[in-house]
């Protein structure tokens, strides 16, 4: 039971920071998408979009080649002194990455349904963009960003294949719920697998449900 306890409240853990880490580049590419057009715009929604239809372990190799100690990303990370891969900080990022998609698309939704008429009444009145945006287009997105940001802390704690490939399964370090269902399913640990099968449906229910009162809320304006 102390085993099950310290797994679920690892991946709860990750899955929250993955959340944090994804809303902000995933609220501004939302607003992007939603509000501006510009060259390139099919690209930046296909690769936004990539990780739902890449596989999870292509996923995580291709974060495992950048953040690598040798990787594009992972030297200048090393010299820093920050190590990423096989660590919890790995977990995150790979929660992250995988989450994203579903974070964008649903705020996206939310800012789309956003009546324009709004936002240009009160650039009218001499608000600029950014107080347009925190006033006006936020505030009436937020049911969908929030119903998003389930969604996307749902897929964290269910993330196993860009998890395994770049931060592995260390005990007390980097094993989360999915990980280690498949780990304890290796070494005949049935009845704990099933422990933390009904532990990942359980989340995984809530999360779906208030997801769905979320976006239920969230009316065209």
């Amino acid at each position: 039971m102390p085993e099950t306890i310290t797994i679920t409240t690892f991946t709860l853990a990750a899955a929250l920071g993955a959340t944090l880490l994804a809303l902000a580049p995933g609220v501004a590419l939302a607003w992007l998408l939603a509000r501006r057009s510009f060259a390139g715009k099919s690209l930046v929604e296909t690769l936004v979009s990539l990780p739902l239809v890449l596989p999870p372990v292509a996923t995580g190799f291709l974060l495992l080649a950048l953040f690598a100690p040798t990787g594009p990303l992972g030297r200048p990370l090393e010299a820093a002194g920050v190590e990423i891969v096989f660590t919890w900080r790995a977990v995150v990022l790979a929660m992250a990455v995988t989450g994203l998609p579903l974070l964008v698309r649903a705020a996206r939704a939310g800012f789309e349904q956003v009546d324009p008429r709004y936002e240009r009444i009160a650039a009218t009145l001499g608000a600029g963009p950014l107080r347009v945006f925190a006033t006006i287009s936020l505030p009436l997105a937020v049911p969908s960003l929030a119903a998003g940001a389930v969604l996307a802390f749902a897929r964290s704690v269910g993330e196993f294949g860009a998890t395994i490939m770049v931060a592995g399964n260390i005990p007390g370090r980097t094993t989360t719920l999915a990980v280690a269902i498949y780990a304890f399913v290796e070494t005949g640990r049935d009845r704990d697998a099933q422990v933390l099968v009904a532990i990942a449906l359980v989340l995984a229910f809530l999360a779906l449900w208030v997801s769905n009162r979320l976006a239920a809320r969230a009316a065209p304006l």
